[in-house]
């Protein structure tokens, strides 16, 4: 069981610390740099649970490069 925070706590580094506080550039940089590794990690897991999935996919996207037009 997780345990409440009080009010008055400090919660985790990355959070702002009241709900109207405007979150800092550093907080928000951290926090999107975590979300684009988390959602890096999910993708390679995905591709290593569904290779055949993630070869269609980079044929596809081998095929849109290739017809791009600069």
């Amino acid at each position: 069981m997780v345990p409440e925070k009080e009010p008055g706590e400090p919660g985790e580094p990355g959070e702002p610390g009241e709900p109207g506080e405007p979150e800092s550039t550093a907080q928000r940089r951290a926090r999107r740099a975590q979300f684009l590794r988390d959602l890096n990690e999910a993708r390679e897991l995905r591709d290593r649970v569904q290779p055949r999935r993630a070869r269609a996919a980079r044929m596809r996207q081998q095929m849109r490069m290739r017809t791009f037009r600069w």
